[in-house]
């Protein structure tokens, strides 16, 4: 089923689909790490690496994202039902945006919910942080690459008086 789930991409509707979704996480991760540090700034305290790493792993985690959307979708279309692993692909923009986030933004969000407590430091303008994330839509792929393939449809088949 994982096979039918990537071979849809190939249609006019997933295609535009799958752009659209990695264009918004695009968005999103560059907005993050703009909003953590400028890579002008960047560049200045920790060099041209970082800032290449950083648009690197925005790109690797924006595709991937995309793709995870896909999958999901896809799978909504093929078996009725959305997988479990979408969720990491959420989870892993909240977690940017609660870590890479100014440090001012975080404390006050954080503060309105009751909670004192926030990442004062981020090391290397929040690669780390950046490294777990792509972790979490990596368990999400592979979560729902498993669900497709093997998933099972709960319908008996056998009638009850058997």
């Amino acid at each position: 089923m994982y096979k039918d789930a990537v071979s849809l991409m190939k249609t006019r509707k997933y295609m535009i689909q799958f752009t659209l979704f990695t264009t918004i996480f695009l968005a999103l991760y560059f907005t993050i790490d703009y909003l953590n540090m400028s890579y002008d700034e960047m560049q200045s305290n920790y060099g041209t690496y970082l800032v290449v790493i950083n648009v690197v792993l925005n790109i690797l985690m924006a595709t991937l994202s995309g793709f995870l959307m896909h999958l999901s979708t896809s799978m909504v279309s093929m078996r009725g039902k959305e997988g479990k692993g979408s969720v990491f692909g959420f989870f892993s923009v909240l977690f940017g945006i609660l870590t890479y986030g100014c440090t001012s933004c975080v404390i006050a969000f954080f503060a309105s919910i009751g909670i004192a407590f926030s990442v004062v430091a981020l090391p290397l303008a929040g690669l780390p942080y950046k490294l777990i994330s792509l972790l979490l839509i990596t368990i999400g792929l592979i979560w729902i690459r498993y669900e497709l393939n093997h998933g099972s449809c709960k319908v008996n088949l056998k009638p009850k008086d058997q």
